[in-house]
């Protein structure tokens, strides 16, 4: 259900263009995307959008939030350029390039940090460590909320999610890194998130959600 940790296809132009593609038709997406914009504050000053892609979530969460300023960090030169587009638009926008394997920089403080199925591709000890960046760079009371792929406890429901996604499983996408939803939301807590609970779920996809104590 994991592949190698040397694995990642996503500077490909191909795979990230396919991903494009097939974004909107992932079952049950629009759900968790939902549950999401409820969990945002109410007035964030800032948002921090952690492997944007071609920017479908900072979209959701610029409609919901207008006031905010955001900053959209990704890697992909095709994501970039698609985000780009996005920000020319829109003088809100910040566009970092910048991959997630790497320590996060300097980029100020955010009230609200956001991520949408792009943590899932890190090996596990960097998952990890970006949590904990993500809480040192989360304002008081800031909230961190990350929809994310997750594993399945068994092969047989790993096999179950991809027929549901009609993948074969011998066409999975090798970047995936899955980890169990319950480590992870263990690790928040001991990195010092408050209220962490996943507050929404339909088998491998999942939201996190933790806040950073006042």
């Amino acid at each position: 259900m994991t592949a190698s940790p040397n694995i990642n296809l996503w500077t490909s132009p191909e795979h990230a263009l396919d991903y494009l593609r097939r974004a909107d038709s992932i079952p049950h997406r629009v759900e968790g995307e939902g549950t999401l914009l409820e969990c945002l504050p109410e007035n964030p000053q800032r948002v921090l959008d952690l492997g944007s892609g071609g920017g479908r979530l900072l979209s959701l969460v610029k409609t919901a939030r207008p006031a905010a300023s955001f900053v959209a960090v990704d890697f992909s030169p095709t994501m970039l350029s698609a985000l780009k587009k996005q920000s020319t638009a829109d003088p809100r926008i910040s566009v970092v390039a910048h991959d997630l394997n790497n320590p996060l920089p300097d980029l100020g403080r955010f009230d609200a940090i956001v991520s949408s199925f792009a943590i899932h591709h890190l090996p596990h000890e960097r998952k990890r460590s970006l949590y904990a960046e993500i809480f040192d760079r989360l304002t008081p009371q800031g909230v961190f909320c990350n929809l994310e792929h997750v594993a399945s406890p068994t092969l047989e429901l790993h096999h179950q999610f991809l027929d549901k996604l009609s993948i074969p499983p011998a066409e999975e996408d090798p970047s995936n890194k899955l980890l169990d939803l319950e480590i992870q939301l263990a690790w928040l807590r001991e990195i010092g998130f408050t209220d962490v609970d996943c507050l929404w779920k339909w088998r491998e996809l999942a939201l996190l959600v933790g806040t950073k104590p006042a």
